[in-house]
């Protein structure tokens, strides 16, 4: 403990597991509470068992190489839709730009594209509400700053099963929400 007060950490370290209030710069004194019963941010500590229990889930599924190739399946599945689909585009036009875990999509159908910047807002909005509301998709709606329209998460941990699921949904708030717009 001594060392601890006297040397200031070699490198920052998280807030969680300071033992000290040093810095990097200075030594620092011991924070003696968590030797008595004070909470040590045990949210955190959950939070860092549940990201150790994540990596052994990668490890079992194949490390990195099936990681990537669970989020590449699961844009090439939407890809694929959004060809079909007749509704919707990525929102990054260049195939090289589109992300395969935050899987942006802008509204295209005719009915929508038409529409004002406010309506276009408006439009997106309630599709994202009617596919909540369905208890089908929650939080699909685009980033705030980003252009109206869709996200989907295609990250490792999403089934693809799950994302094909999806799809016809999508198309489905789509057209329903045309109806409220004709």
């Amino acid at each position: 403990l001594a060392r601890l007060e006297a040397a200031p950490a070699p490198r920052p370290l998280p807030r969680i597991f300071r033992l000290t209030t040093a810095t990097t710069e200075a030594a620092g004194a011991l924070i003696g509470g968590i030797f008595s019963g004070d909470t040590i941010n045990t949210p955190s500590m959950l939070c860092v068992e549940d990201a150790l229990d994540s990596l052994a889930w990668a490890e079992r599924i194949g490390g990195l190489p099936a990681l990537k190739g669970r989020a590449e399946g699961n844009l090439a599945l939407v890809a694929d839709w959004v060809a079909r689909s007749g509704r919707v585009g990525f929102l990054a036009a260049t195939e090289a730009t589109r992300s395969c875990t935050s899987i942006c999509l802008r509204i295209t159908a005719p009915w929508f594209v038409v529409l004002d910047a406010a309506g276009q807002g408006r439009a997106a909005k309630a599709v994202a509400a009617l596919l909540e509301a369905e208890g089908v998709a929650y939080d699909i709606a685009s980033y705030r700053d980003a252009p109206p329209g869709l996200r989907i998460w295609g990250g490792a941990t999403v089934e693809a099963s799950d994302i094909a699921a999806l799809l016809p949904w999508i198309d489905w708030a789509i057209d329903a929400i045309e109806g409220q717009h004709a």
